[in-house]
């Protein structure tokens, strides 16, 4: 049986403002995904912003098998404790783990960890949706990107972007608004597969994250007025009856996939 660290990335005031509103936390989304492919794994969670004694409260590091770090509301640049916090625990995971999917926000932070650097995009943002993410040459021979089709859409939900990768880092898939949406360095022994959007949420989650968060949208002005926000919301809701459910998550399961080959 392989055991899996996860990382919560959002603050646990956002995750209790998740709970109320009857969405999932990510980390929730993302054992509920994992679910989906196996049973035969053991998950601890932790959260690197809000736990204290963080390595007392869980295995040796060196004991899990792979690491999965989650997404985040949380601006890397912003400097904040909690936000430094993740990035010297995720320093520690890459010196200890040997396998890490980073998602979204988790690939901010790989990325800020290993020396590259995330700025606010400056392209545009990515509200519960990102569209035409196309595989390049090199990724179609990654095995991240296996049985996965060249260019597609998925849910996905960031307003910031990897510009500078770290040293040996090999770009996978881009598409018009993020350059880097999908990568994989290396540090040390610890091998990153790093995606900017989110294969383990469902656009219907997405649509919920949209609404709970529409007055910060508005106010961000992400969103022109909520007339747009709802057009928004019927585009992703016509991309849903599009997508089917193994064909978004097929980069966790090529994961889980190379998680046991050893």
């Amino acid at each position: 049986m392989k055991k899996i660290l996860i990382v919560e990335g959002n603050l646990k005031k956002e995750n209790q403002n998740f709970s109320s509103a009857g969405i999932q936390t990510h980390t929730e989304s993302l054992k509920d995904s994992l679910g989906f492919f196996t049973k035969d794994i053991k998950t601890d969670v932790v959260n690197p912003s809000s736990d204290e004694n963080i390595i007392k409260n869980i295995d040796h590091l060196e004991s899990y098998d792979g690491l999965i770090w989650g997404g985040s509301s949380l601006n890397i640049y912003n400097d904040t404790p909690e936000i430094r916090r993740q990035i010297q625990f995720m320093k520690e995971c890459q010196k200890k783990i040997k396998k890490i999917l980073a998602i979204c926000w988790g690939m901010q932070v790989a990325v800020t960890a290993a020396g590259g650097e995330v700025k606010k995009g400056t392209k545009g943002s990515h509200k519960g949706i990102a569209v035409d993410v196309e595989i390049n040459e090199t990724g179609l021979d990654h095995p991240l990107y296996k049985n996965k089709q060249k260019k597609f859409n998925t849910p996905a939900f960031n307003f910031d972007e990897v510009v500078t990768m770290p040293q040996n880092s090999v770009l996978l898939a881009s598409n018009p608004i993020n350059k880097v949406q999908g990568l994989n360095f290396k540090v040390n022994d610890c091998d990153i597969w790093g995606l900017q959007y989110h294969p383990e949420i469902t656009y219907n989650k997405m649509v919920n994250i949209i609404v709970f968060r529409k007055e910060r949208l508005l106010k961000k002005k992400a969103f022109s007025d909520e007339k747009e926000i709802n057009s928004h919301i019927q585009y992703i809701e016509t991309e849903n009856t599009k997508l089917d459910k193994i064909s978004r998550m097929r980069e966790l399961e090529n994961w889980l996939n190379y998680l046991n080959l050893e």
